[in-house]
């Protein structure tokens, strides 16, 4: 199954460090794109501009746990979700995947359209069905904290898989990144009843879908580039989501929603999925993905102040806690990562 890894050691370094902001971030996928365009210089003005694009496409991702609640209010449930999400994204995603063809005219294997459905099937049809179930059960702020994670589920898999050394640094940062995990988890627990332990798991299945994913990609951005992956992938998770859905459902049950469902639906595939990725890799092409991740921290942050916001989640002083103790942790592990390459190249 994991065949196809990429196996270079300062790749997985950089995989890790471009995506310990977010799962959802595509950083990880955008660290060759910025190491293929790291030649070009740009104005002040322009790279300023390209940090205004980063931070508008870390709070578009933010708001995609945001829209999914207040469509579980209006009685949609996570498969549903998903599935409206892909559908209204998808030609989007078609319209960028001829564009980078075009741009980018790499004739595709066989093996190449076999990754490329494994890789839609880890990273946003199995990943994001985990994701819209889970959040079924738990706040948004639980659920952005352990997607958070991923990045140290890159390192582990990548020693287990890979024989890579992980530094004493980056063990003790994660011990420190779980422990806040723990403790928001045994707080929400306490509150909310025992469909967190359920939620948890679901979310906890979906970053560790998303790491495979980002382990299994990187040949392939090599060959076809960033955005035609991500576009090819989503085409292939939107087979999948709708084939799942004719499996579980009547279609007809796609028809029965109110216009409240559809009109999120359509700003979650927009403002939430497509607005963000196109955003993200220009901001990387500019930036480089270290900058932007480091500007995507405010993701977890912003999706709890959302959260506050729109669906009344409380705020307390241990969620504040864990939320500090699981971004500090991600945030070194990414630190030394970033720092290995360099280190190596002395």
């Amino acid at each position: 199954m994991l065949s196809f890894i990429i196996k270079p050691d300062c790749l997985i370094d950089g995989l890790i460090f471009a995506d310990f902001c977010s799962r959802s971030s595509f950083d990880g996928l955008f660290f060759l794109y910025s190491k293929m365009n790291s030649h070009t210089t740009y104005t002040a003005s322009q790279r300023q501009t390209a940090l205004m694009w980063a931070l508008i496409g870390a709070l578009c991702f933010s708001s995609k746990a945001i829209l999914a609640k207040l469509m579980y209010r209006e009685g949609a449930d996570g498969v549903d979700v998903l599935t409206l999400r892909m559908i209204f994204s998808v030609p989007f995603f078609i319209a960028i995947g001829f564009w980078a063809r075009r741009t980018r005219p790499y004739r595709m294997t066989f093996s190449d359209v076999w990754q490329v459905c494994v890789v839609g099937l880890f990273g946003y049809y199995l990943a994001s069905l985990f994701d819209f179930l889970g959040l079924q059960y738990i706040t948004v702020g639980l659920e952005r904290l352990i997607l958070f994670l991923t990045p140290s589920m890159v390192l582990v898999i990548s020693k287990f898989t890979l024989k890579k050394h992980i530094d004493i640094k980056q063990w003790l940062a994660m011990v420190l990144a779980y422990a806040g995990i723990v403790l928001v988890f045994w707080h929400e627990l306490d509150v909310g009843g025992s469909n967190i332990a359920l939620g948890s798991t679901l979310i906890f299945a979906s970053a560790l879908s998303y790491a495979v994913y980002l382990l299994m990609s990187g040949e392939l951005v090599r060959r076809l580039g960033a955005m035609r992956l991500v576009a090819y992938a989503m085409v292939v998770s939107t087979v999948l989501c709708v084939m799942h859905y004719l499996v579980l459902r009547n279609w007809q049950g796609l028809l029965g929603k109110n216009s409240v469902v559809y009109g999120l639906s359509l700003l979650n595939a927009v403002l939430c999925t497509v607005t963000p990725v196109v955003l993200t890799m220009l901001a990387v092409s500019r930036l480089g993905s270290s900058i932007v991740s480091q500007v995507s921290m405010i993701g977890p942050v912003a999706t709890v102040g959302m959260g506050y916001i729109f669906l009344g989640e409380p705020i307390t002083l241990t969620q504040t806690a864990g939320t500090a103790l699981v971004m500090t942790g991600i945030f070194l592990v990414g630190k030394v990562a970033a720092q290995k390459p360099n280190s190596a190249a002395k």
